[in-house]
Order: C-alpha cells, then sequence, then structure tokens
C-alpha cells in the first residue's frame, strides 16, 4: 500500500466537514504539490492533539525546550484556514501513532488506516514507524517541528470544541432539534 510523506508538510491540520452535531473530521497534510486528507473520528483527533502536547512535555522534562531551542511561539505559527478543497478522503484513520525522533528534534504523526479484522484470526499487533509502512494498509506520516507540532494541538483541540455545546446538567451535547436530558428523566418543558 502507499505511504503519504511529508516531511516537513506546508500545512498540518484537523478540521471539520458539516453542521455539529453532523460533522466529519479529517487530518490535512499538504506540500510539494500533494493533498492527503484523512477521515477519522472526533475522539481521536481530541487524543491526538492531548499526546502531542503530553509528549512535548515529556521532551521538555527529559531534554530541555525544543520551542526555546527552534525559536517557536511565532504567531504564524497559527493556522486557523479552512481545510484545502477538494476534500477527497484518501482513507480512515484507524490506528494513530506518536513518537518523538531525538535525532531530527521532530514529532512524527502516523495514522494508518482502518482494516477489517477477522473475528476468526488471531490479535495482529500493529506495526508503525516502519520504512517501508505495512503491506496491507495505506499510512500517513508527518514530522513535524514542536512549534508546528505545538500549533497543530491547539487547532485540533478548537475543532473539537466547536461542535454543540454541552448540555449544563448532564454534560451530553445539546442538540438543535431538543435536547432529551437522562438528568430530568426525559421531562421536557412545555414549548410556550
Amino acid at each position: 500500500m502507499s505511504v503519504f510523506l511529508y516531511d516537513p508538510p506546508a500545512r498540518f491540520v484537523a478540521g471539520t466537514v458539516g453542521r455539529p452535531g453532523d460533522r466529519t473530521f479529517f487530518l490535512q497534510a499538504s506540500g510539494e504539490g500533494r493533498l492527503t486528507s484523512v477521515a477519522l473520528e472526533k475522539a481521536q483527533v481530541s487524543a491526538l492533539a492531548e499526546r502531542i502536547e503530553q509528549l512535548l512535555e515529556e521532551v521538555r522534562l527529559r531534554f530541555g525546550d525544543p520551542l526555546a531551542a527552534e525559536g517557536a511561539g511565532d504567531p504564524g505559527d497559527v493556522d486557523d484556514g479552512p481545510l484545502e478543497q477538494p476534500i477527497e478522503e484518501d482513507f480512515r484513520v484507524g490506528t494513530l501513532a506518536l513518537a518523538w525522533d531525538a535525532e531530527s528534534s521532530r514529532v512524527i504523526v502516523e495514522a494508518q488506516e482502518a482494516v477489517e479484522a477477522d473475528p476468526e484470526a488471531e490479535t495482529e499487533e500493529v506495526e508503525v514507524f516502519s520504512e517501508t509502512g505495512p503491506t496491507d494498509r495505506d499510512v500517513l506520516r508527518v514530522h513535524l517541528t514542536a512549534g508546528a507540532a505545538r500549533a497543530f494541538a491547539g487547532r485540533a483541540m478548537r475543532v473539537v470544541a466547536a461542535g454543540r455545546p454541552d448540555c449544563p446538567l448532564c454534560g451530553l451535547p445539546l442538540d438543535p432539534a431538543g435536547h432529551i436530558c437522562p438528568r430530568q428523566n426525559g421531562y421536557r418543558p412545555a414549548e410556550s
């Protein structure tokens, strides 16, 4: 299968298509005239952003602040632009992996295509970061500076938070068509 490698990308962002409550989440990498868009779940975007922040903190504690070393914190790092068009899903993400490459001082994000698992087969261990990539699935691999990784994580968290507001009672997302709150035993106030 294919390995879509961006080392470094001109742009790597998380974004959505659709209305809150019915959004499709994407990771999109571009550079050198190429564009790769992969679909994934909201929870995967959130987990990736949180893990990037944790990884950068761990790197700071072990090796010193990589952001200070590269002079990051430039307001130009913030990318709030829309996803590039046309958005054509290259694959749906099943496995996400994250690593720090100490030699190049880069964060590596790898997104592997979801594959149908045979329920009769033994659980297969997923191989990540191999030179050739897995033979049975597509892979998106992106190498980011610490500043670019932090900017990606910030945008990803804003994209996740931009969905429907949460109910103040139960914490579940409010639906524009109405919300039956379990904390009110399904009771809805009478409409006036």
